[in-house]
């Protein structure tokens, strides 16, 4: 089932899932499964379930860059959503264009890597 035109992620991204991958084994079935419902509910349908945030205090306006909170990861069992997983994207409207920018397990780091981001869009 295709929603979005195309769903791409950063060279970095895949390192990062690599990465956090050794330890939750489920995250790729997780991040389909997230794709599927979480980005389709709030970019598609509309429905703000309170998961997703734009980020703030970018130097620029387009793309809209993203953080979801709550991220349901079946390796973190018992948590549910509250995993503690987050997944930073870029939606480029026009495009109908999701684009993976970084996934990073909360305990590892606090916040994401505002670097990348302005790297990649902040032109």
């Amino acid at each position: 089932m295709k929603i979005f035109h195309e769903i791409s992620c950063l060279p970095e991204f895949e390192k990062d899932m690599m990465k956090l991958l050794k330890r939750f084994r489920t995250l790729e079935d997780d991040l389909e499964i997230f794709i599927l419902k979480e980005l389709n509910l709030y970019h598609k349908l509309k429905i703000d379930n309170k998961g997703i945030f734009q980020i703030p205090g970018l130097r620029f306006e387009n793309p809209k860059i993203y953080k979801a909170k709550k991220f349901a990861c079946r390796s973190l069992k018992g948590k549910g959503v509250q995993s503690g997983i987050r997944v930073i994207y870029a939606y480029l409207e026009e495009k109908d264009k999701i684009e993976l920018i970084e996934i990073y397990y909360k305990g590892d780091k606090e916040n994401e890597d505002r670097e990348r981001i302005l790297r990649y869009y902040g032109k």
